[in-house]
């Protein structure tokens, strides 16, 4: 028999996929853990509780949060749902107006903002600016674009086929234009086409091949021309399905009928999208050509302007961007989701972006040695966690990743790339996760409970879900503010010890005896499994009969431990805490816990200890060593 002592120092790995339960030989293994549930990982390696949630509001409905940050003190959240915006400053709502898109079709608009203005763009839906004045004056309005000597400089196409002419019956005036074929729908109304470069709007669609214009400039004959072309964007042909700055550019990435084209605006001029002779300061535009579908779904701008498309990552470069040395390539072969909008974002100078098939998270990150882009995948070792994302947003304080999964749960990437960590948890709540915003260092969340969606953020001083706080002069035994909670059953602290759960009536609770301050809201429970345990560096173990001897936890500013070292699981007190957590307020225990174990077991995929508790305290472990006895 011999005495082996299995030290695990971080929990840097994260949580880790079933399917890794042989390879004893990875490092990822070693700084892994089976389960990582309502934790954050510490880019050191320790494992925290994660934050409670604090409530913020009731949302109209599913939708998405967006954050508008015009400088670090004038930061707001905004809330999209079906015809609605909502503006909430500190947590308060200062505005809300009507907006033209429906729930669904939230879940596929893409912004960027520009000062005190947002640029919100959807497939089917004219493009809108909203524009801040104040802190609760707030403006929608539709793009425009520039107009000079009645020409509108916004990008054209020539939609039907290139063999079709027009004949203009005169050079001004109201004309009447006449197709070789058809050519022409009543959707035109209102539009504009330029016939030899000169502008005239449609006023009317008499037939296919027929249709009435006025001129805006002067036609330079009536000969019949194959010269012609329409505006891209309308409600006819579609408008912009993705948009951002790039080298003070605006670029348009795809539209409902020209899926696949990029256009970039004059210098400094945002809405001029005017080719003119192809000076370097001129507009741009171009069409992704491949051997595969590149419907464009976003544009990026990092060290070069980067387009995500249906089936591929394209880089465009271009120092400056001109429309003589710009250069387009293709990088990696990956595709983005078709069906859903999922925001890159910039960690640490790599772009992070939801595959295609939604089963990971990719890195596109700039390779100097190669000089080209690769886009690894950071949920290599925790596939089972990923499903279907559908909203991300990178903390960077707290270096954490959230991503919003289609099964409603929220996993965590702890990212420090210096320091080589790269670690996944999963965050659970008593409903689904439905978007995410980071705004000014704060994590909002829009969650759905039973028939309600609320609108949470995370706070440190909670230790409850959907929580509200509060303090009065004078102790009492009933509480008001949980109308949003009606009906449900709180776990309560109250004077900083846990007390008694208690079931919310018409927005109130009772507790059993006064406290002059109290947190209440809905329990969520934290686990922190290991893997099973690696006998030697040529034997994994498995089968072998060991005994545990004892397992120490070294802990951090912890209040409560519940563990179980194979008998189930048990409190485990600290002397800090006192005989009874009701004579006075918790305090917390910062060292190292020994508990003993007992009984022979089998090494397999169980682990050799767990810890699983919903007691609303702070937990922090750092590290764990096990000793066990096994058979020589």
């Amino acid at each position: 028999m011999v005495h082996i002592n299995i030290d695990k120092s971080n929990f840097t790995g994260g949580e880790i996929s079933p399917r890794l339960l042989g390879r004893g030989d990875l490092r990822t293994y070693a700084n892994g853990a089976g389960k990582l549930r309502n934790v954050f990982i510490h880019p050191t390696g320790g494992v925290t509780r994660r934050p409670g949630l604090r409530y913020v509001d009731t949302a109209r409905g599913a939708g998405r949060l967006v954050a508008f940050e015009f400088n670090t003190e004038q930061v707001y959240l905004l809330a999209f749902t079906d015809g609605h915006l909502d503006v909430y400053k500190d947590g308060e709502q200062v505005a809300d107006f009507a907006t033209p898109w429906t729930e669904a079709q939230v879940a596929e608009i893409k912004w960027v903002q520009s000062a005190d203005t947002l640029f919100v763009v959807h497939p089917d839906i004219e493009p809108r600016k909203i524009t801040r004045t104040s802190h609760t004056d707030w403006a929608i309005d539709t793009w425009t674009f520039l107009e000079k000597d009645d020409r509108i400089q916004q990008p054209h196409h020539k939609f039907a086929d290139e063999a079709i002419t027009l004949t203009p019956s005169t050079t001004s005036g109201s004309i009447t234009l006449t197709a070789s074929a058809d050519a022409f729908d009543a959707g035109h109304v209102g539009g504009r086409l330029r016939i030899g470069n000169k502008e005239v709007e449609i006023t009317a669609v008499a037939s296919a091949t027929s249709a009435t214009a006025t001129v805006k400039e002067t036609l330079s004959g009536t000969a019949a021309t194959k010269d012609w072309e329409e505006q891209a964007f309308s409600s006819y042909r579609g408008w912009p399905s993705s948009v951002c700055f790039h080298q003070d550019r605006l670029v348009i990435g795809g539209s409902r009928d020209l899926p696949n084209r990029l256009w970039i605006s004059k210098s400094a001029d945002l809405f001029n999208f005017d080719l003119g002779e192809g000076l370097d300061d001129e507009a741009i535009e171009f069409a992704i050509l491949s051997d595969q579908v590149n419907a464009i779904r976003a544009v990026f701008s990092g060290r070069h302007l980067q387009v995500f498309t249906s089936g591929a990552e394209w880089m465009v470069t271009g120092e400056p961007l001109t429309p003589q040395n710009l250069q387009l390539k293709r990088q990696t072969r990956i595709g983005s989701p078709v069906d859903r909008s999922v925001p890159p974002r910039d960690v640490d100078g790599a772009t992070i972006f939801v595959p295609r098939d939604g089963s990971g998270i990719r890195e596109f990150l700039f390779a100097d040695v190669e000089q080209a882009y690769q886009a690894t995948d950071l949920a290599t070792t925790a596939q089972h966690l990923i499903n279907a994302p559908v909203d991300q947003d990178y903390d960077n304080a707290g270096r954490l990743l959230h991503v919003v999964m289609g099964d409603g749960t929220l996993g965590t990437l702890t990212v420090y790339r210096a320091e080589k960590v790269n670690a996944w948890s999963v965050q659970t709540t008593a409903g689904s996760f439905l978007s995410v915003a980071i705004v000014g260092g704060d994590t909002y969340l829009l969650i759905e409970r039973d028939e309600d969606v609320l609108i949470e953020r995370f706070d440190d001083i909670l230790s409850t879900d959907s929580a509200i706080a509060a303090t009065q002069e004078t102790a009492t035994d009933t509480w008001a503010g949980y109308s949003h909670l009606e009906g449900r059953t709180l776990s309560v602290l109250a004077d900083g010890s846990p007390r008694d759960d208690a079931s919310v009536s018409s927005g109130e609770i009772t507790l059993v005896y006064d406290a002059s301050k109290v947190e209440a809201g809905l329990a969520y429970e934290h686990i922190v499994e290991p893997m099973p345990p690696i006998l030697s560096a040529v034997n994994s173990g498995l089968g072998t009969k060991v005994r545990p001897i004892s397992v120490t936890l070294r802990l951090q500013n912890t209040a409560a431990l519940s563990l179980d070292v194979g008998r189930g699981y048990k409190a485990i007190p600290f002397q800090s805490l006192g005989a009874s957590l009701l004579d006075q307020p918790v305090t917390t225990f910062t060292g190292d816990k020994t508990v003993r174990a007992l009984g022979w077991r089998t090494v397999g995929p169980e682990p050799m200890w767990s810890v699983r508790q919903d007691v609303p305290l702070p937990f922090t472990l750092l590290s764990v060593a096990t000793k066990i006895s096994a058979n020589g």
